[in-house]
């Protein structure tokens, strides 16, 4: 039988998303002993203290894969570790174990949290240089981040700390054309242009990791186009970006255009869904504009009548 977050177990919570505890969360899937899933942060450009900034892990036999890096990345990927989530050792307070990360855009939400993610893992122990994969320019963010920061490597490097000299180092490995961009014992990892606003082609992507047991995407920022929703068939988990239609209807008219070119409508992802039909459709990057948590999810609803859970922070799948 097909669930919506509102009808799982029964009704229990009420309908609403933000409410489904880790367990009834994982009761949407079938659990994996191989693949999981945490939502680091799960915020847009808006500030709100209860969604951090966007940050997808894929977990594969513990090896952690990272998409994209938010503000306060490191701290979410700390706080995964305090909850003993696979792939995050529980015996350490060094996010040392990061060693890939898969950019979908170099818009400042998704990449705000680059000089955490490089260097507070090189300060408490990183030896070796962390893989950044990502659109045309991802090089000029890296090395300009790092060149920011000079000062305090140099210090840290010249001075009485015991600092290393190749863990603060990134591997930037530039994403050029679609297709197989990674690939390990664990995950094959497939880039694909997304349609996102006045980014040209190849400068906006989204990720479809295909694990040993299941296939997940995800979606980076795009607006509906079926060039790129072909690229999501056969997900198993479907990580998808979308926009309240109630909150946007209330911003300026230049907001409604920008944001209707740029992002997904709940009405357009339900269609999505139930074309590609995932066992699980994660709503991610939910724009609000103002409306709840519980308004989106009854807008969803009305439209979508599969599996869905609207992502929170430190959701696990």
């Amino acid at each position: 039988m097909n669930r919506t977050v509102k009808n799982t177990v029964a009704g229990m919570i009420l309908g609403l998303a933000s409410l489904l505890s880790t367990q009834a969360i994982a009761d949407l899937i079938e659990p994996s002993d191989i693949t999981q899933v945490v939502m680091l942060g799960t915020g847009t450009p808006f500030n709100d203290a209860n969604h951090s900034g966007q940050s997808v892990a894929i977990v594969v036999n513990s090896a952690v894969y990272l998409v994209d890096f938010g503000p306060g990345v490191a701290r979410q990927i700390d706080a995964a570790r305090r909850q003993g989530y696979a792939g995050f050792p529980g015996n350490t307070m060094r996010p040392t174990f990061i060693k890939y990360a898969f950019l979908t855009h170099l818009d400042s939400d998704h990449t705000m949290g680059i000089a955490d993610l490089v260097l507070t893992p090189w300060v408490l122990g990183r030896k070796e240089p962390i893989s950044i994969y990502g659109p045309p320019n991802t090089n000029f963010l890296v090395d300009q981040t790092l060149k920011a920061f000079d000062t305090d490597i140099q210090h840290r490097m010249k001075g009485a700390q015991p600092a290393n000299p190749n863990g603060y180092k990134v591997n930037t490995q530039i994403i050029k054309q679609p297709g197989q961009v990674y690939k390990d014992e664990n995950v094959t990892v497939e880039a694909f242009n997304a349609r996102h606003g006045d980014w040209p082609d190849g400068y906006a992507l989204g990720y479809r990791f295909t694990t040993p047991d299941r296939v997940i995407v995800v979606s980076g920022d795009t607006t509906f186009d079926e060039s790129v929703v072909k690229n999501y068939e056969g997900a198993d988990i479907l990580i998808h970006e979308v926009y309240s239609m109630e909150g946007l209807s209330k911003r300026t008219e230049d907001w409604q255009n920008y944001h209707q070119k740029a992002h997904t409508s709940t009405e357009e992802l339900a269609k999505i869904g139930d074309k590609i039909q995932p066992q699980l459709m994660v709503l991610n990057h939910v724009l609000y504009f103002g409306t709840s948590a519980e308004s989106v999810d009854n807008e969803f609803s009305e439209f979508y009548n599969r599996t869905y859970t609207l992502a929170q922070d430190l959701d696990v799948y």
